[in-house]
């Protein structure tokens, strides 16, 4: 039979009740003699929890100690879903992060994973167990407890999927797929039954919350069937997939859009025109750890230039206080930032082969008088800057222009 990975989000194990029903699937998957192996997230609210009563002791709470603070959350949710599946006859065991051995860097908060032992794990499968995995953590080589940072538990799964070279990695959420839009802001949006890896990453990397843009890395490069499905409706869910499994004929122009609500934007005006003044501006932003998105520089006349960025919210008083540094270094006039904006954009494979998707998104927000701040592309993917208060406009005018309303 096969070889499942499947994860299993906070609100899908948010309750006892909940708990059980989990139970009562994977037991179910293993009846029918699969090998399975789940990793599960803290139950819903717990981290939010954990981090607030943090908060309430420090301003700013020291990374590693946050790490072994938070991680506490999941190791709640091994055990009594080990609980539940023994009552039902169904042999487990639990692992936190640093038993099974998952090893990461030493980055707290925002750890990446360097390799897994997978060698309890396939003892336990052989041994005719379940085996129940924390998601979102891990160990560095001093043995520090580590995360991976909000929704890191979808890398944990997929993670475990590609070192167990599962058959299929399951992630089991409170929707039931990916979908061509957020349906709580347009009602036309539509499940996908596919989605090509290159896609989700583009939708995932400009604000779609289904997935973590790492799990799908890790699903492309390790080339893991991953199926997003409902913890508690049946239903096929989306597939993601290679780019390959599509024919041309099923190539959608646009297969979703995807928005952003949590940016920044910042602006370091007057910096002298020379080489290397990028560098120079967004080298101290990096070392800060602090991930930069859309860039626009801009040339004056009188020889100096406006370099123009977006970054997540919750970092741009961070990255504010290293601009101003560096434009007293460089000479430049001052810094602005505003954290009124928002991204949206328009995501498919099908633009590789199609002109004229700029045009048409463009002028879909000029129909409804939305300006563009900023504007950056890739292959499959074109993404605007706006002001936020047009955010859910923008979604359903380019839902609408671009078909994806349409069975």
């Amino acid at each position: 039979m096969s070889l499942f990975v499947q994860k299993y989000g906070g609100t899908s194990v948010g309750t006892i009740e909940r708990i059980e029903a989990v139970a009562e699937k994977v037991a179910g998957f293993r009846a029918q003699g699969h090998d399975i192996v789940v990793a599960v997230s803290a139950m819903s609210g717990e981290t939010n929890r954990l981090i607030g009563l943090a908060h309430e002791i420090q301003e700013k709470p020291d990374p590693r100690e946050m790490d072994v603070l938070v991680s506490t959350g999941e190791q709640v949710t091994i055990a009594l879903l080990c609980m539940a599946l023994k009552k039902r006859g169904c042999d487990a065991r639990s692992y936190t992060g640093s038993q099974v051995k998952i090893l990461t860097d030493n980055s707290h908060m925002k750890a990446r994973i360097q390799d897994i032992d997978v060698s309890n794990m396939r003892s336990d499968l052989d041994a005719g167990r379940v085996v129940v995995v924390a998601g979102f953590q891990g160990v560095d080589e001093n043995g520090n407890i580590t995360t991976l940072g909000r929704g890191g538990s979808d890398t944990t799964g997929v993670a475990l999927a590609a070192a167990l070279k599962a058959d299929e990695c399951q992630i089991y959420t409170d929707v039931d797929g990916v979908y061509t839009t957020d349906p709580r802001v347009c009602e036309g949006a539509r499940r996908l039954d596919k989605i090509t890896f290159e896609e989700m990453l583009e939708m995932a990397s400009q604000g779609s919350k289904v997935l973590q843009i790492r799990s799908v890395e890790f699903a492309g490069k390790y080339n893991v069937p991953l199926r997003v499905l409902h913890s508690f409706q049946e239903g096929p869910g989306t597939l993601i997939t290679l780019d390959e499994d599509y024919s041309d004929m099923e190539q959608p122009l646009v297969s979703g859009i995807a928005f952003n609500r949590d940016e920044a934007k910042l602006t370091i005006k007057g910096v002298p025109d020379l080489p290397g003044v990028a560098a120079r501006v967004l080298a101290p932003i990096g070392a800060a750890n602090v991930e930069v998105d859309v860039i626009v520089q801009n040339i004056s006349d009188d020889n100096t230039t406006d370099l123009t960025f977006t970054t997540h919210r919750n970092d741009m008083e961070k990255a504010k206080a290293i601009l101003e540094k560096v434009a007293e270094e460089v000479g430049a006039a001052g810094v602005l930032t505003d954290d009124g904006v928002a991204k949206v954009s328009v995501v498919g494979v099908g633009m590789r082969s199609h002109a004229g998707v700029a045009s048409k998104m463009f002028e879909a927000l000029a129909a409804d008088n939305i300006n563009i701040q900023m504007i950056t592309t890739s292959e499959i993917k074109i993404c605007v800057i706006i002001e936020e208060k047009y955010l859910e406009l923008a979604v359903r005018s380019l839902h609408k222009a671009f078909d994806l309303d349409a069975e």
